[in-house]
């Protein structure tokens, strides 16, 4: 891309993002539906002014893991603990219910083969969780109790969706899967995930010391990206989304996270600093507000809906019962954990968006030829719904039980 249409592009997104966000909003729709609207309006599937380039899409990824950074800052590690085992149940039942229903609807229902079956299936498995912490964040929902458990069944389901997807990824290009190789990766991310924040806690102890000796302003932000960066590096190397760095960075700034480390007779404390936080999160959120939308625009991009063959009564057929399913395999998960009933009904909504990640998996079938066009175009439609969909009905449901 010449510098001067990225520049164009870049103009074009943030505008539409803003005028249809705050156009929405008015109407009390959460505006992350605007962004979403303002992907679809300049992307293929209408006016075809921005496609999703590689470039935009990096930035896309700066976005949400800028958000995921927010999202850890505002977790509440203590409080996620006395959940107990509710979102490992929630993230559990919202990837192998879908996984077990799309294959068993794509293989019985509508004899497709079982590689193609089982990416189908894999894909109904995904969670996006930027759009879902969106949402509960334009509802004003994202510190309620449900959240907390929703937030971190989503970072599980983030982590089996990259296991399934390298599973898949490994069946259907060398035609097997090594185990071990799979043991490997999932041994990293579990590590990555338990180490990273106590490693950043201690680089953020550092960064606070220096920036309140700095000569020269800006380097607690400068010196916090960098350490989100580097993070989002790590994550990669292990196997893990880039995404679960921003979310360790956040937990290690975090004023709810700290921890005693055994020096011999003695403890070193490292208590969490309510004032960084708060001077870290004024700092941050001109760029969070900034990149964030760039993500949210960008999935509607990728959204190609001129891609799909509206005539085929195949591609309703399938993209309806897939749908069906994709709702429910997510929405009775909030169900199997002991939680008021409004609770539960408020899980399994913020379970179901697929997003980006949805689409991972779908266009990681289609460039692999083992989704043709017109199951593409069902997957897509699909994708679409069950992103579009839920912040409505989450609206609707904390309206009527307000």
């Amino acid at each position: 891309m010449e510098l001067h249409q990225f520049f164009l592009f870049l103009a074009i997104i943030l505008i539409s993002a803003r005028l249809l966000s705050e156009t929405v909003a008015r109407f009390g729709i959460p505006s992350v539906i605007g962004e979403l609207l303002a992907g679809l309006l300049i992307g293929p599937s209408l006016l075809g002014w921005v496609s999703p380039d590689m470039t935009m899409k990096l930035l896309a990824e700066i976005g949400i893991i800028l958000l995921l950074f927010e999202v850890g800052m505002d977790t509440n590690l203590s409080r996620l603990a006395r959940s107990g085992s509710k979102p490992y149940v929630v993230a559990l039942v919202g990837f192998t219910l879908p996984f077990a229903l799309g294959y068993g609807v794509s293989a019985f229902m509508f004899g497709l083969p079982s590689l193609v079956a089982l990416f189908i299936g894999g894909t109904l498995t995904a969670t996006s969780i930027g759009i879902t912490v969106r949402v509960l964040d334009d509802l004003g929902k994202r510190h309620s109790d449900e959240a907390q458990i929703v937030i971190g069944a989503a970072v599980l389901d983030d982590i089996l969706g990259v296991l399934a997807l390298a599973f898949l990824y490994q069946f259907a290009v060398e035609q097997e899967v090594s185990f071990q190789a799979l043991g490997e990766v999932s041994l990293y991310i579990v590590l990555f995930m338990v180490l990273a924040p106590i490693v950043a806690k201690l680089a953020s102890v550092v960064i606070d010391r220096l920036d309140q000796h700095a000569a020269s302003p800006g380097l607690l932000l400068t010196m916090a990206l960098s350490l989100i960066l580097l993070f989002s590096w790590l994550a990669h190397a292990v196997g893990a989304p880039e995404i679960m760095g921003g979310f360790a960075a956040g937990l290690a700034f975090s004023q709810h996270f700290g921890f005693k480390f055994p020096m011999g007779k003695t403890k070193l404390i490292f208590q969490p600093s309510p004032k960084l936080a708060h001077r870290l999160e004024e700092q941050m959120r001109p760029l969070i507000h900034t990149f964030s939308p760039l993500f949210f625009v960008m999935v509607g991009v990728s959204l190609n809906l001129s891609a799909v063959d509206w005539s085929s009564s195949f591609v309703w057929l399938l993209a309806g019962s897939l749908l069906l399913v994709a709702f429910v395999g997510k929405f009775a998960a909030g169900f199997f954990i002991k939680e008021p009933r409004n609770h539960q009904v408020a899980i399994g909504l913020s379970m179901i968006p697929r997003g980006e990640v949805g689409l991972i998996f779908a266009q990681l079938g289609f460039s692999q030829g083992i989704l043709n066009g017109e199951l593409y175009a069902a997957m897509l439609i699909v994708i679409a719904l069950t992103t579009m969909t839920p912040p409505f009905l989450l609206k609707w449901f904390y309206g009527r039980n307000a």
